[in-house]
């Protein structure tokens, strides 16, 4: 009976401590993405995402260029990411950019794609403001991402002047995020 019983404390000991090494595989930081890393290389992803399925998109001469952005798939068929690496073509580089796909991936300060700019102006300073034609880009230095809102959540007075300064203050606290960016 103490042989099992030691045995069964001693699996337990293991288990626990195994688990508090593995990283988080939803959480977002500065230099992390759940499993992936700002030296990640394109070809350590089959090994990353050994239980998930990964799309990838080879351009050659066609009119899209030479980006091949990389899709990563859940085995059930849920979109999890979209990774753009630095360098087309070439196993060795790293990602250069991620568009985070499910509201699983989360940042220590509870920020996903389906938080609100109130949400993420509570949360992190506000870095940079950028006006384009359809869509707002809200930049946030602390963890390397750009959130995009769609220019119909702005008032109309707004959405079509792109020569417009938007502070802040102007973008509605209910505004949600239409793509949640990280850049390495």
């Amino acid at each position: 009976m103490k042989n099992v019983l030691s045995a069964l404390v001693c699996a337990l000991l293991i288990t626990s401590c195994s688990n508090d090494n593995s990283p988080n595989p939803f959480k977002i930081s500065k230099n992390r993405i759940g499993l992936l890393t700002d030296s990640t290389q394109v070809k350590q992803l089959d090994s990353i995402y050994s239980n998930d399925s990964i799309v990838r998109y080879i351009a050659g001469d066609e009119f899209i260029g030479s980006v091949n952005t990389i899709e990563i798939y859940e085995k059930g068929g849920k979109k999890l990411l979209d990774l753009t690496p630095k360098e087309a073509l070439d196993s060795t580089s790293v990602i250069s950019s991620i568009n985070i796909i499910d509201p699983r991936y989360i940042t220590a300060k509870n920020i996903s794609n389906l938080s609100t700019f109130k949400d993420i102006q509570s949360a992190y300073k506000i870095s940079k403001v950028n006006n384009l034609i359809d869509v707002i880009m809200v930049t946030v230095n602390e963890i390397n991402a750009s959130f995009t809102i769609d220019k119909k959540e702005l008032p109309a007075s707004m959405r079509f002047n792109m020569s417009m300064e938007i502070d802040p203050i102007q973008i509605p606290e209910k505004a949600k995020i239409k793509y949640f960016m990280i850049h390495w």
